[in-house]
């Protein structure tokens, strides 16, 4: 994965490593010397005592070159695939999968540790992609706003339009994930349900920063009690508290919530494949997977990985979230935004 996501957002606050695309295309391993340069999306952060770790193991020292949103970087790594301007990519999630497969962007790889992660992450037979992270995409409620309604029923009616901000999903990570979950579950009937919300006055926005920190009223002076966003925000909400609180003043709904999958592979071309090839297996070690939670705010996807105690605390484990095949969501993806966009904003 699933965005993203500023505490998705905030994982840049908590100590991201991220370098702008000035980084420039020499500084791939090509060259011969102990550097690998990773491309990744924009939100990745890692802790830099972490990657330190796996230079001070191999003797390689990691760059990071990034790409934009995932698309963006999809977009890129084909665009540049005969000449490829780094050595691995990280932060292909389910939604563009398929696409990334099919262009043979990254070279098969069997991961050490792939028969240790969760079985639902292994979404690509051929191996081209290794499974590194994982997470939701929910309605979040502020509790006190809700009162005693049920929570389920603010994703199965779709008449609370009037309270819920959403992002635009041809702009937006969490908004794309958002209108797949309504597919998932409304098949027949998911135009419908978005027609129901517009007419009752849904607030659609371009991207999570404007919908959490601008509309939402459980993280700022918005007056939406009701946001497309991640099952780890009432985490985050914790985390950067202010004043230190004992339980989040928000929650999600688990009927509504859509699973992201955020996979790493080996690009083609690269003169550095056996270099490339262990940093994958660094990226599913214990000491990489652990680090992931309090950095991106997504779970790690090797079974046997220790969340951090604010997360077994409140994080919420989605137990049937909504899917979507990844080649269904390719072979459909555009024609469902311009739908979307036919009934929602025009």
């Amino acid at each position: 994965m699933f965005a993203t996501r500023s505490a998705h957002g905030t994982r840049a606050r908590a100590g991201a490593l991220i370098l702008g695309l000035a980084l420039a295309a020499t500084a791939c391993s090509s060259d011969g010397s102990d550097t690998l340069t990773l491309l990744t999306h924009d939100s990745f952060a890692i802790s830099q005592s972490t990657l330190d770790a796996f230079t001070e193991e191999t003797g390689i020292e990691v760059e990071l070159l990034s790409g934009g949103d995932a698309g963006a970087m999809l977009a890129q790594a084909i665009l540049t695939k005969d000449n490829p301007i780094a050595d691995v990519i990280f932060g292909i999630d389910n939604t563009f999968l398929s696409r990334a497969v099919d262009e043979e962007i990254t070279l098969p790889y069997v991961a050490s540790a792939l028969e240790d992660v969760h079985p639902f992450t292994r979404l690509d037979a051929t191996n081209r992609f290794t499974p590194i992270d994982y997470g939701d995409v929910c309605l979040q409620y502020e509790k006190a706003a809700v009162g005693e309604l049920d929570p389920s029923g603010l994703f199965y009616n779709p008449f609370f339009g009037d309270q819920l901000v959403v992002e635009d999903p041809a702009t937006s990570s969490p908004g794309l994930a958002f209108l797949l979950a309504t597919i998932a579950a409304f098949p027949d009937g998911w135009q419908d349900y978005w027609r129901v919300l517009r007419q009752e006055g849904v607030l659609v926005v371009p991207g999570w920063e404007e919908a959490y920190y601008g509309e939402f009223s459980g993280a700022s002076d918005g007056d939406r009690p009701i946001v497309v966003s991640y099952a780890s925000s009432p985490v985050a909400e914790v985390v950067f508290a202010t004043e230190p609180i004992d339980e989040p003043t928000t929650a999600i709904v688990e009927e509504s919530c859509f699973r992201q999958v955020e996979f790493a592979g080996v690009l083609d071309g690269t003169d550095a494949r056996a270099e490339a090839e262990q940093f994958i297996d660094f990226m599913l070690s214990t000491e990489f997977q652990e680090d992931i939670p309090l950095n991106m705010y997504v779970f790690p996807a090797l079974r046997d990985a220790a969340l951090p105690p604010v997360f077994v605390e409140h994080a919420v484990i989605v137990d049937e979230p909504l899917e979507l095949d990844p080649a269904v969501i390719a072979a459909n993806r555009d024609r469902w935004i311009e739908e979307w966009t036919e009934i929602v904003l025009r």
